[in-house]
């Protein structure tokens, strides 16, 4: 299992690393660019506030079913008619509840109006994932490793064309942004329907009140879940437009989505972790064999990736955002470097918060496959009302930097619990040495980001050989370990062919 973990995990960075950087990164920061900090801040804290509601399109379903198909694969033709249907009532009434909200909270009509199109976005991404989630289930990680960057592919294209062709005279629209999701969305999720009927056989839509219930049962305590961690997650966005008045709190919402956006793009590559993870848990656990040296060696190769990104980001975060976010048209020498310093603080905390998500990452994937979903909810409850707390403390005072301080505490806060969690149930002794390899990894790391700033040379290469450094001592350290990257090149069905 370690060897088909590591060869799929290996497709998938390839493939990700190779598309959404560019979408993050060149597309999604090119759009800021062009429409400014304050409408897209418009932008972000709709999307992030039909975000906070995106449970009730999926209601645990998608993870529930993903872990159900990777055990029982003959379920696939009736669960996926049934769920489908269920899905499509599912999206009506989400619709119809982010406009009942978006009301109550005085949204306006241009708001409304952008709503619609972000929330059936929402709408089409749940089926694309759904879909995915039974490919993933049968164990076709190729195949969904692929269907895991076409919307982004689809979107580059389509947004490269409408940014830089010069075709389409005037500056670029938001909305034009929101439409392209929504073509890339609807390609995406024909395509998987087609890919997973090949193995589902033909279905028929039908919706039936008992199984409908039954799915919903099992799925309840996914679907809180999520929940909970999707307001822990992405309220920062929402609170800042809303405690911040007029203009401020769009242009301080358009400051934490530039450097969310790194973290984001940070989370795509962690989220993958998960992706591979849940069914291949879920497959050992039923067969009662032991997880530990999977989780062991994800863990390592998690935590290692994530604190050299982080370390880096720490120590090069004004030059980063420099590089990232050049000088707007109007806008004074004094007004870009405040909103890049302003950037590159928030940059800091948010880039401590990826080593704390992508733990969640491994751990959580661990008790959501073994079932222990109560105490779960209850590690995210706790994270909402921690959450909720702080930001309501330092938004008014600090803003974007206090959202920032705010998502670092709950992220350490529920990886720890996690962690502890995990340890407990399973029993799990990686072993004195290995946490004291850990430290003295992080020490050189952090040394090495130290001293590097101190070198004579552009800060890119100070940069480039520090991280070098770092990976040289993860290894060194034994938390990356090339035996088991050597598996990349061995074929996974080598013995039954012999």
């Amino acid at each position: 299992m370690q060897n088909r973990f590591i060869k799929n995990l290996a497709l998938l960075l390839f493939l990700n690393l190779l598309i959404k950087p560019f979408w993050i990164l060149g597309v999604d920061r090119a759009v800021q660019n062009s429409v400014g900090d304050a409408m897209y801040g418009f932008y972000f804290s709709l999307f992030n506030f039909s975000s906070l509601f995106y449970i009730l399109l999926d209601l645990g379903i998608t993870n529930f079913n993903n872990r159900n198909i990777a055990q029982n694969n003959q379920l696939l033709n009736k669960h996926l008619a049934g769920i489908s249907a269920l899905k499509i009532l599912l999206a009506v009434a989400y619709g119809l509840l982010i406009f009942l909200i978006g009301y109550i909270i005085g949204y306006d009509s241009t708001q409304l109006k952008l709503l619609a199109w972000v929330g059936l976005n929402q709408v089409l991404l749940s089926f694309v994932l759904y879909l995915r989630s039974n490919i993933s289930g049968l164990l076709l990680f190729k195949t969904d490793s692929l269907l895991s960057v076409f919307d982004r592919l689809l979107m580059i294209v389509i947004c490269s064309f409408l940014l830089w062709s010069g075709l389409f005279a005037g500056q670029f629209k938001i909305e034009w942004y929101v439409y392209a999701q929504t073509a890339a969305y609807a390609v995406t999720v024909l395509l998987a329907a087609i890919i997973i009927l090949r193995y589902s056989g033909k279905i028929k839509l039908s919706f039936n009140l008992p199984f409908s219930l039954m799915i919903l049962k099992k799925s309840i305590p996914y679907a809180l879940l999520v929940l909970l961690m999707s307001f822990y997650n992405r309220l920062e966005p929402v609170l800042l437009e809303r405690l911040l008045e007029g203009v401020e709190g769009k242009l301080q919402t358009g400051i934490y989505s530039r450097a969310f956006r790194l973290l984001d793009a940070g989370n795509n590559i962690s989220l993958l972790f998960s992706v591979l993870l849940l069914p291949m848990f879920a497959a050992l656990i039923k067969k009662k064999e032991s997880v530990g040296s999977l989780v062991k060696l994800s863990f390592s190769i998690i935590i290692s990736m994530t604190t050299i990104a982080a370390i880096l980001s720490f120590f090069y975060s004004e030059e980063i955002m420099q590089l990232l976010y050049g000088k707007q048209i109007g806008e004074t020498a004094t007004e870009f470097q405040w909103r890049i310093t302003q950037s590159a603080r928030v940059f800091q905390l948010l880039m401590g918060s990826f080593v704390a998500v992508s733990i969640t990452y491994i751990f959580g994937t661990l008790l959501t496959a073994n079932g222990n979903l109560k105490l779960l909810n209850i590690v995210a409850a706790s994270g909402v009302i921690v959450n909720v707390s702080i930001n309501l403390i330092l938004i008014p005072q600090w803003q974007a930097y206090g959202a920032a301080w705010a998502s670092l505490s709950v992220q350490v806060f529920t990886a720890i619990l996690q962690l502890i969690l995990a340890i407990k149930i399973f029993k799990f002794n990686f072993g004195k040495y290995f946490w004291l390899r850990l430290i003295i990894f992080i020490s050189l790391a952090g040394l090495a980001g130290y001293l590097s700033e101190q070198l004579p040379f552009h800060w890119i290469i100070n940069l480039m050989m520090a991280g070098t450094f770092s990976v040289i001592v993860a290894f060194l350290s034994g938390l990356l370990n090339l035996k088991a990257l050597f598996v990349l090149f061995i074929p996974i069905n080598r013995k039954s062919k012999k």
